[in-house]
C-alpha cells in the first residue's frame, strides 16, 4: 500500500508524475521573465524548472537565479538547443521531461493537461501541443507564421509520426533510450522532429494534443522567415525524407499541401509561358495559358479555404491577403527545396545514408563543461 497522499495519486491509485520543465536558452533576456512567471503561476506547478543557459552574453542567468529555478550554465562556445535540451534531461530528477522553449508562454492549464494526459492514457509516451491563436505581435510575417502554426496543429493526426520541442513533452525513461535530440543539429532545426520520427520507427506512441496550447512570443521578419524556413526547415527535413525512403503525411506534409505546392507551381509554369508567347506575338495562346495559371491558382486557393478563412477571422482582409501571398510563396520555395535536393540526388547517383542514431543517453554522463546553481 502506498503511503502517497492523495494528492500525488491518479485516480487509478497510481502515482501522479514528477514534471520536470527544461528550458534552453540563449540570450533570452526579451522573454524569458515571461516564460518563467508563466511557468510558476501554473495551475499545476512544475516539479521542477530547468533553465540551460546555453552561453548567453546578456543577463539571462541572473534573471534565471532571480525567479528561483535551476540553472544549469553551458560552457564554451554556443552548442545549440538539442545539445542544451539533452544536458539538461540527464540531470533533470522528474520522470517526465516538459520541453518548453524560452519565447513561448504556458497557459495556466498547460501543464495541468500535459499531466493529465500521461495519467489517463500511460502508453502514451510522450506528447505536443500548439501555439495558440492570440500571438502578441501585430506584424503581418509575425502573425502569419505563429497562426499558420496553430492552424496546422490544430488539424493535424492525433496519432502524431513527429515530436515539437517548444511545448513536448516525453517521459524520460523513454527519451533516454531513444538517445534524446541529435546534435549535430548545432542551431534551432528540426531536431524534435527527427527524433519523433526516430522514435515513431521504434512503435512509440506519440500523441499531438490540440488542446494543450501556449502563446509564442517570437517576433519574425520577412528576412529571417525565409532563411528559417529554407535553410533550417525545408533542407534538413527534405534530407531525413529522403534518408527515410518516404514522406510523412503529417501536420504539413498531408496531401492537401502537396496538392497545393503543385498547384501553385503549375500556376507559375502557365503564367511564364503565357508571358513567353505574349512576347513573341501569340496573343491568344498567351491568354488561354493566362487563364489557366489563373485557374490553378484558384485552385491552390480553395485546397487552403478553411486556413485562409481562419487568417480573415483573425486579422481581416488586409491581413488575409498578406498571409495568403505569404503562404503562397512558401508552397513554391519549400517545394522546390524538396524538388532540387531530390534532383541533385539522382544526379549523383547515390543514396544518401541514414544519419547514425545517437547512442542512449546515459543517466548521469559527466558534463565537465556545466556548471549547476
Amino acid at each position: 500500500m502506498t503511503n502517497l497522499p492523495q494528492s500525488d495519486l491518479n485516480l487509478s491509485g497510481q502515482p501522479r508524475p514528477r514534471l520536470s520543465v527544461i528550458i534552453p536558452v540563449q540570450n533570452g533576456r526579451d522573454f524569458l521573465p515571461l516564460c518563467l512567471k508563466a511557468l510558476l503561476e501554473s495551475t499545476r506547478p512544475a516539479d521542477e524548472v530547468l533553465v540551460v543557459d546555453d552561453g548567453s552574453t546578456d543577463n539571462t542567468v541572473s534573471i534565471a537565479h532571480a525567479h528561483g529555478v535551476r540553472v544549469m550554465e553551458l560552457r564554451d562556445k554556443p552548442h545549440g538547443p538539442a545539445y542544451a535540451r539533452n544536458r539538461g534531461s540527464v540531470v533533470a530528477t522528474g520522470d517526465v521531461l516538459v520541453f518548453i522553449d524560452a519565447d513561448v508562454v504556458v497557459h495556466a492549464d498547460t501543464l495541468a493537461r500535459i499531466e493529465s494526459t500521461l495519467m489517463h492514457e500511460p502508453a502514451v509516451q510522450a506528447l505536443f501541443g500548439s501555439y495558440d491563436d492570440n500571438p502578441p505581435s501585430p506584424e503581418v510575417v509575425s502573425r502569419f507564421k505563429n497562426l499558420l502554426h496553430h492552424y496546422v496543429h490544430q488539424h493535424g493526426n492525433r496519432k502524431a509520426t513527429t515530436f515539437w520541442a517548444g511545448c513536448g513533452a516525453i517521459r524520460k525513461n523513454d527519451f533516454l533510450a531513444a538517445g534524446g535530440f541529435a546534435e549535430y543539429y548545432r542551431r534551432p532545426s528540426i531536431e524534435d522532429i527527427e527524433l519523433g520520427l526516430r522514435m515513431h520507427r521504434a512503435n512509440a506512441s506519440i500523441r499531438l494534443c490540440p488542446e494543450i496550447q501556449a502563446t509564442h512570443l517570437k517576433r519574425w521578419t520577412l528576412l529571417g522567415l525565409w532563411r528559417t524556413d529554407i535553410f533550417c526547415r525545408a533542407v534538413p527535413w527534405t534530407r531525413v525524407i529522403l534518408s527515410e525512403g518516404h514522406i510523412s503525411t503529417d501536420l504539413n506534409l498531408d496531401w492537401r499541401s502537396r496538392m497545393s505546392a503543385a498547384t501553385a507551381w503549375l500556376s507559375v509554369a502557365l503564367l511564364l509561358a503565357s508571358v513567353a508567347l505574349l512576347c513573341v506575338g501569340s496573343g491568344q495562346l498567351s491568354a488561354w495559358l493566362g487563364l489557366g495559371a489563373s485557374l490553378s491558382l484558384a485552385t491552390t486557393t480553395a485546397l487552403n479555404a478553411g486556413l485562409h478563412r481562419f487568417f480573415f477571422q483573425h486579422g481581416g482582409l488586409l491581413f488575409a491577403v498578406g498571409a495568403w501571398l505569404l503562404h503562397t510563396a512558401y508552397l513554391l520555395y519549400s517545394s522546390a527545396v524538396f524538388a532540387a535536393l531530390l534532383v541533385g540526388r539522382t544526379l549523383r547517383f547515390t543514396v544518401t545514408r541514414r544519419r547514425e542514431v545517437p547512442p542512449p543517453l546515459k543517466s548521469t554522463p559527466p558534463l565537465p563543461n556545466c556548471v549547476q546553481t
